[in-house]
């Protein structure tokens, strides 16, 4: 298939997990690939592991100035993005009781602020017609104990999602939400299998995600296939916060 052939996607946070296979199926549909992670061998071994020319900037995804020195970089060398997934974040638990400021300040500051000025600074690259996805999350949508911070950062991004649809869209730049659940990556691989088992219950599906079914929804998103959609969220979660 060739369902993105001749775009320039760019995938913040595609290093590993969810970006990973977001940026593996997007360059295997034909995309140009350019994705950022913080860690530059992490970084070049994704690249490796996209393979189709893919490549990779280490960049902060929190930083302004990282973000504004990779879309230099993709002008430069491309001109243009058509497709731009924002899905730098972080995740820690942590009760009412437990936040501490810097708990706050770190999770907007990489969700929330990140995400704003990921797009900001793309906005010059952006070509008219081109399509974003923001990383969103089914716990946004459900009171998910000791993760109120990270639903609330998701929370935000649904708002915001839904205010720069309307503002893009005399450009026709599409945006829209992916919000998976419990997704099985490395990450939740480390989990132990008490606490798998007690999310695994909450999910009607019987199972987690598979990070190439997430990748599919981003693909369809950001593919002409979504070409009258913009402004939704569209929910990977196997029903969790559906039934």
């Amino acid at each position: 298939m060739d369902r993105m052939a001749g775009k320039i996607a760019l995938v913040v946070g595609g290093a590993k997990g969810i970006g990973l296979a977001v940026a593996q199926r997007l360059a295997a549909e034909g995309a140009t690939v350019i994705i950022t992670g913080r860690a530059p061998d992490q970084v070049n071994a994704a690249v490796a592991q996209i393979g189709h020319g893919a490549q990779g900037i280490a960049a902060d995804a929190a930083s302004p100035q990282d973000l504004e020195r990779v879309v230099a970089e993709i002008q430069e060398t491309h001109d243009r993005v058509d497709a731009l997934v924002l899905n730098a974040g972080m995740s820690e638990a942590a009760s009412l009781e437990e936040v501490t400021p810097d708990h706050f300040d770190r999770h907007f500051a990489v969700n929330v602020r990140g995400a704003m000025l990921g797009l900001q600074a793309a906005l010059k690259a952006l070509g008219d017609g081109a399509a974003v996805v923001l990383m969103g999350s089914v716990a946004s949508s459900i009171g998910l104990p000791n993760y109120g911070t990270y639903a609330a950062t998701k929370a935000a991004l649904r708002s915001y999602a839904r205010t720069w649809a309307a503002e893009l869209a005399p450009r026709g730049i599409r945006v829209n939400v992916l919000s998976p659940a419990s997704t099985d990556t490395d990450m939740m691989a480390r989990v132990p299998e008490e606490t798998r088992a007690a999310i695994i219950s909450t999910i009607p599906l019987g199972r987690m995600a598979k990070p190439e079914e997430v990748a599919a929804a981003a693909l369809f998103l950001l593919s002409d296939e979504a070409s009258f959609i913009t402004g939704v969220e569209l929910f990977v979660d196997g029903g969790m916060g559906q039934v």
